[in-house]
């Protein structure tokens, strides 16, 4: 796990220190760089396999022609050099049997690859720069892409010194609204992109003009074909994977810690932990959050971590959510480099900032489990909504109209599922990942965007990517997919990088072991969810592993109190930062739409915390990362894709 960053074109002088230095806490045990003609390669190490200098980057091949810096693990490197051609290793670093399998195979080695990474790979006899990330998107990576040059970094933040358009790309700032994270390629600036996942790009040359091939090299495989073995076989089999899976990520040199909620997810991957290992110390990590996370429609974790730490007899460490969020709220949108909405980032940050203290590079989480076996409230809704859209519109309108709390969360996800009972079935599911309805979001801007806006439809792109996989017919599998190719790697996986990078830790996710998820999409969707138990296949399994008091728990979240926060905390940073004077300078939101929104929320009328949550984000990441009033939206907005 590392930080990756460099350039390749047409420039006079890359500014390498200032370029290496935004990335420095993401490979405190060694920097260096690659400079040759046109291409600079800049690495940050953070040492978890062969901790010598041997596995230092960047790192040439045998024959000194290609150059690679790398970000990230290959849990089956071991395996693919025995089925690489005889050759002698310099190390046991996985960095170097990725050399060797591109040496052997080209680009088709990036289909044989089990692990999360995002790398960098120079060809200095074709003059080629390759950029690719792993299946699932664990590993963030960014680019920038001119006429003459590329630049790339594992953080968009590095990219700074070498952006001279920095002009916004309202239709982001729309994603961000709509849902707490951008989707698919789009980051808040025109000019810069996210390789998305299980894709690479070559550049090179014509003449002086910068050419790029795009490749996909993996699709999540749903097909619409489903295992006939029997509910036992697919429990045995699905127990098989996860404990290969498992074991698998705690390859390392260095000590491996894990994420310990008290959920299933991660309760599981400890248990199967201690079974793989009955002998060895496992500590574990967990959030004391306080009482006021169930006013969030959370249940406390706590509790349920000290029961599950008590069963398996692992060590706990309780870290404590001391968190001063005006205080901490411009760190974490500097870290994040996106402005998502969600304060689970600052827990990542404060487990991430304790592991480290104790000595540990490397933590297991249970990331990913609800994305691939269902585990959201959004899936039960899918039983739910075939009998309410049964219901006649005035029943549904009448409904909306009872005097209820509307500032609890049950009361948005009933109101989502009557508000969309006469849509499409697509449309439907894909607003239940909105936070406010559409044509709230367009008022909120300014007039001068209303045209862009209102053209852009953020569920649009969920909607489109059902093409991928024509041949899925269940909608819990599509839903699945959305989360997978959206949710999952746009927000979770994000955040989680890039707060525990920020305290040089690396998060591993057993839950997305390639074996793992292509067992995963063969899953007949009536054992993922039956009725309305979620993930119900993956609970059998924790049944010979756990308690039921912890497998059968209610559903809970790695949260805060954002609806306190926005109504007391924060109010001296809503006044300063939302006020009339303020959104007018930056021009791009109505001040009145955004006034009222707050003066809504305040009193009950509206659920708007995550949104005004998401106000500040967006106005904290264009003050920190944007040094230009934006005055134009340039008409390529519409046309990035």
């Amino acid at each position: 796990m590392c930080g990756i960053v460099g350039g390749f074109g047409s420039v006079e002088q890359w500014p390498i220190e200032e370029m290496m230095g935004a990335i420095a806490h993401r490979g405190p045990d060694h920097q260096a760089s690659f400079v040759e003609a046109n291409v600079f390669l800049g690495h940050t190490r953070l040492s978890i396999q062969d901790l010598s200098e041997s596995g230092n980057q960047p790192m040439f091949s045998e024959d000194g022609r290609l150059v690679i810096i790398f970000n990230g693990e290959i849990y089956n490197h071991f395996e693919l050099r025995g089925e690489l051609n005889a050759r002698h290793y310099r190390s046991t670093s996985d960095t170097e049997t990725l050399l060797a399998a591109y040496q052997q195979w080209g680009i088709d080695c990036l289909a044989k690859l089990n692990g999360i990474f995002a790398f960098a790979l120079y060809d200095r006899q074709e003059q080629t720069l390759l950029l690719a990330r792993d299946r699932f998107g664990v590993k963030p990576l960014y680019f920038s892409s001119l006429k003459h040059s590329v630049s790339f970094s594992s953080e968009l933040k590095a990219l700074l010194p070498v952006i001279s358009d920095r002009s916004i790309d309202v239709t982001a700032l729309d994603n961000y609204l709509t849902f707490l994270w951008s989707p698919g390629v789009r980051t808040p600036f025109l000019s810069v992109n996210k390789l998305e996942p299980g894709s690479s790009i070559k550049f090179y040359f014509v003449g002086e003009e910068l050419k790029m091939e795009k490749k996909e090299f993996y699709q999540v495989p749903f097909i619409g074909k489903y295992s006939d073995s029997s509910e036992k076989e697919l429990i045995d089999l699905c127990e098989k994977k996860i404990l290969q899976a498992v074991d698998r990520q705690l390859l390392s040199d260095v000590p491996v810690g894990f994420f310990l909620s008290g959920g299933l997810d991660s309760s599981l991957l400890v248990a199967m932990a201690k079974r793989l290992h009955p002998q060895k110390k496992i500590d574990c990590f967990t959030i004391d959050a306080g009482a006021e996370i169930s006013d969030e429609g959370f249940t406390s974790d706590l509790d349920y971590a000290k029961k599950v730490a008590d069963y398996l007899k692992v060590d706990l460490h309780v870290v404590k959510a001391d968190i001063d969020i005006l205080r901490d709220f411009d760190k974490m949108i500097w870290h994040l480099d996106e402005p998502q909405a969600d304060a689970a980032p600052l827990n990542v940050s404060n487990i991430c900032q304790q592991a480290r203290s104790m000595g540990f590079k490397v933590l297991i989480g249970g990331t990913a489990g609800d994305d691939i076996f269902s585990g959201y409230r959004r899936h039960q809704a899918l039983e739910i909504e075939k009998y309410l859209k049964l219901l006649p519109r005035w029943v549904s309108e009448g409904l909306l109209k009872l005097p209820l709390n509307r500032k609890n969360p049950l009361f948005r996800r009933v109101t989502k599922v009557l508000i969309e009972s006469t849509q499409t079935t697509a449309q439907r599911l894909a607003n239940y990942y909105r936070w406010l309805s559409k044509e709230t979001v367009d008022q909120l801007f300014d007039e001068q965007y209303q045209s862009i806006v209102k053209q852009h439809n953020p569920t649009d792109y969920l909607i489109n990517r059902l093409a991928d996989i024509p041949n899925e017919n269940s909608w819990l599998n599509r839903m699945l997919y959305w989360e997978m190719t959206s949710f999952l790697v746009d927000h979770n996986l994000n955040y989680t990088d890039k707060m525990a990078m920020a305290h040089g830790v690396e998060v591993r996710v057993p839950f997305l072991d390639n074996e793992l998820v292509e067992f995963a999409c063969t899953i007949p969707p009536s054992l993922k969810m039956k009725g309305q138990e979620t993930k119900y296949i993956l609970k059998k399994v924790a049944e010979r592993y756990l308690p039921n008091e912890v497998i059968y728990r209610p559903k809970t979240g790695f949260g805060a109190p954002v609806r306190k926060w926005i109504t007391t905390d924060m109010k001296p940073l809503i006044a300063e930062r939302l006020s009339p004077m303020r959104i007018s300078g930056v021009g791009i939101f109505d001040s009145q739409k955004i006034q009222q929104l707050i003066a809504d929320n305040e009193a009950g009328k509206i659920d708007a915390s995550y949104s005004i949550w998401s106000l500040l984000a967006i106005d904290s990441w264009i003050r920190q990362f944007s040094t230009q009033k934006t005055t134009e939206i340039l008409e390529t907005t519409n046309s990035k894709s």
